[in-house]
């Protein structure tokens, strides 16, 4: 299987993922990869590209490039987009479940919260685009007021660990899109 299909792979078979660099699937620079194996029987899953230095230096330069794009259309073409992202994980929770249980060795119904807590964090993003977008801030200057405005803050890392992947990673990069942290 390749990196761009969605089906998960069942037991014995081995997908190889490459890395997602302004929108393409690519291999590792280097061409390295490592492998991930199965919890409970160390049977491989999938060959994950290794990305080195040189491939987080054009992933974070991809990312800095899309932010004017992703900050300029208006509220309803971003919110159409994280609604699709929750869309797509619906459509696509029995897989996922099914290859996070198998790498993490949790159980399904854990691996079900996993998706169910990301969808629902892509619903509420998706619903901010239209929510109030600043607050006054007090300021010591008579007669001045200032005003906070959120915005999309750019680009930013998120390390999700194993116990939790999917919340944690979705929660990384959903909130920094509209420039709030709620859950952080």
């Amino acid at each position: 299987m390749s990196a761009t299909e969605t089906e998960a792979p069942m037991s014995g078979a081995v997908r190889t993922s490459d890395l997602l660099i302004a929108g393409e699937h690519v291999a590792a620079k280097d061409g390295r990869y490592y492998a991930t194996t199965e919890a409970l029987t160390g049977e491989p899953i999938a060959r994950v590209a290794a990305a080195s230095a040189d491939d987080v230096n054009l992933a974070v330069d991809a990312a800095a490039a899309a932010l004017a794009e992703w900050s300029s259309p208006p509220p309803a073409v971003r919110r159409a987009v994280l609604e699709r992202a929750a869309v797509l994980l619906g459509e696509r929770t029995g897989d996922i479940v099914a290859t996070m249980s198998r790498e993490m060795g949790a159980t399904l119904p854990w691996c079900g919260f996993n998706v169910h807590v990301a969808k629902g964090m892509l619903v509420e993003a998706a619903a901010q685009a239209y929510a109030a977008v600043g607050e006054v801030i007090a300021s010591d200057v008579p007669g001045l007021t200032a005003l906070g405005v959120r915005q999309p803050v750019g680009v930013v890392v998120g390390i999700a660990p194993w116990n939790a992947p999917l919340i944690l990673g979705v929660r990384a990069v959903v909130w920094p899109l509209y420039g709030a942290t709620p859950w952080c």
